[in-house]
């Protein structure tokens, strides 16, 4: 378990700046998805990777020493 904590605050700060560009692509009306980007817009393998955000930010949350 104490490899999955440098692990999870990797795909964290991933997964928050992703939403930060499609939040701001959003305003400027562009798409800034860079997870959309990387994984060549494989919807299968980008839900993957968001969920493995979501897991990342509960293992943060609910093991302090990560």
């Amino acid at each position: 378990m104490k490899g999955l904590g440098p692990i999870a605050r990797i795909l964290l700060l991933v997964g928050g700046l992703n939403l930060g560009l499609v939040g701001v692509g959003m305003l400027v009306d562009n798409d800034l998805n860079v997870i959309n980007m990387v994984v060549g817009g494989l919807p299968v393998l980008e839900a993957v990777v968001y969920v493995l955000v979501g897991l990342s930010a509960l293992f943060v949350i609910f093991n302090k020493k990560a």
